[in-house]
């Protein structure tokens, strides 16, 4: 087990060193900064566990550097302040933003091993209980931080407080359902349920008992509009729908009615509909793919998401939270990425986008041995589409392969990824990609794509 990591800020070099000292000789890992501008860069580096914070300094105070960071939802761990100049005032000032406690110099050894000793305490359990939460609330799974992705969130808050529909857009794997999710949750209906339909799970067969219910004498099937009422429903790559399906969900959004398959009686339902494609829907009404109709009742509001490689900005906050999340759901050993195999992700075209980054982080964490993920462990696990990085001007490499070449790996990227999304199911990937069954085996085996494993 690794160490506990404290850092100590302080401008007085005897203070930092007796510090370092002591805490190292009780097994911690100790960092030091002698003002707020090296602190910045080295809670950059690394998450503390705790934070000895030096209120009186010559550049920027203690107190100003907490409230910068409590501004920015940054405290990431219990911090103790530390000052020779205190007041009440300023003791209670810290503490209101968020300081664990407060020290005064010079320093009592038995009081601030005491105080380490309770702040990791406290910080603990506060996690476990987060923990305990999380096993019986959603993950909130952030989409990214880049301007973008602020913006789009912006638009989709101010969209919750209307009712209007919204048809969200953009690439698979982008995080449409995650934008819906939070739609939903900033809108007037957060109290009602969330209900998420994928329709490339359902059948022809079955889809009208699916969206609309069935009647057996005395017998009722609750359809998703019916389990949706006075919340929302999001019908995620609503282009796959059948056409069937496509008419009555119309006629029951136009008129917030319908019949239940078998039944004979009006059911009255009050749903907000979040909608989602990967296609264009204009081309798809242009080929009698899709009802032009329903696609004017579904755009009245259009979030259009930006590919991963768009936003690379966003990808080291997106490795941190499935690394973070991936150990604590599957028990996992804790561990990160070197510097060279995060920049390398960061380049990375991310063909599947966030869907393919969540699954290359849980395969690492399953498969790799050792607190660190290196470069050479990444281009391992990705095999032949680690080439596929984005030059210059934001295009993947393989742009500059034979098309003999490109081709190849375009097609073994997008069959990998198939293969994840429908658990090894290569008759599911027939149907997606429109390859008959015999011609898809012999392709994914001249490829060397794996499919046994992923079922």
């Amino acid at each position: 087990m690794s160490k506990l990591h404290i850092l100590v800020i302080d401008d007085e070099p005897d203070i930092r060193s007796l510090v370092s000292d002591i805490l190292e000789d009780e097994d911690f890992q100790v960092s030091t900064a002698e003002n707020a501008e090296v602190a910045r860069k080295l809670r950059h580096e690394c998450r503390h566990d705790l934070i000895l914070l030096d209120i009186w300094m010559p550049d920027t105070d203690g107190v100003t550097l907490l409230k910068e960071w409590a501004d920015n939802d940054e405290l990431s761990c219990p911090i103790v302040m530390m000052s020779g100049h205190g007041t009440v005032e300023t003791a209670v000032e810290a503490t209101r933003l968020g300081a664990y406690d407060f020290l005064e110099k010079p320093l009592s050894i038995a009081k601030l091993l005491l105080t380490i000793e309770r702040a990791l305490e406290a910080e603990k359990l506060k996690q476990e209980n987060v923990d305990l939460k999380q096993l019986s609330a959603p993950i909130h799974e952030p989409l990214g931080s880049s301007p973008q992705i602020q913006q789009l969130l912006e638009q989709a808050r101010r969209l919750g407080q209307h009712d209007t529909r919204v048809l969200l857009t953009g690439e698979a794997g982008s995080g449409k359902e995650t934008l819906a999710r939070y739609l939903h949750e900033h809108s007037l209906r957060k109290d009602g349920p969330f209900i998420e339909l994928n329709t490339g799970v359902i059948t022809s067969g079955n889809a009208l008992e699916e969206f609309f219910g069935r009647e057996e004498g005395d017998s009722i099937h609750y359809g998703l509009l019916e389990r949706a009422n006075q919340g929302t429903l999001f019908i995620d790559e609503i282009g796959d729908m059948d056409n069937d399906v496509q008419m009555r969900l119309l006629s029951a959004l136009e008129t917030k009615s319908f019949q239940r398959v078998g039944g004979s009686d009006l059911v009255k339902t009050n749903v907000r509909l979040i909608a989602s494609t990967r296609q264009n829907l204009e081309e798809a009404i242009q080929n009698n793919q899709f009802r032009q109709d329903l696609y004017y009742h579904l755009n009245v509001a259009a979030l259009p998401l930006p590919s991963l490689r768009e936003r690379k900005e966003d990808i080291p906050l997106l490795l941190d939270f499935y690394l973070q999340h991936y150990s604590k759901k599957e028990n996992l050993p804790k561990r990160k990425f070197t510097v060279a195999a995060q920049q390398f992700l960061s380049d990375y075209a991310w063909l599947g986008n966030i869907r393919e980054l969540k699954n290359v982080v849980q395969r690492l964490l399953i498969l790799g041995i050792g607190d660190e993920i290196g470069l050479t462990e990444v281009k391992t696990t990705l095999g032949e589409s680690a080439r596929s990085v984005v030059d210059a001007n934001n295009h993947p490499v393989f742009y500059d392969l034979p098309l003999k070449d490109a081709r190849a790996q375009f097609e073994k990227a997008y069959l990998d990824f198939h293969l994840d999304k429908n658990q090894g199911s290569v008759t599911k990937l027939a149907k997606i990609a429109g390859i008959e069954r015999t011609h898809l085996y012999r392709k994914l085996h001249a490829l060397g794509v794996e499919f046994r494993g992923k079922r």
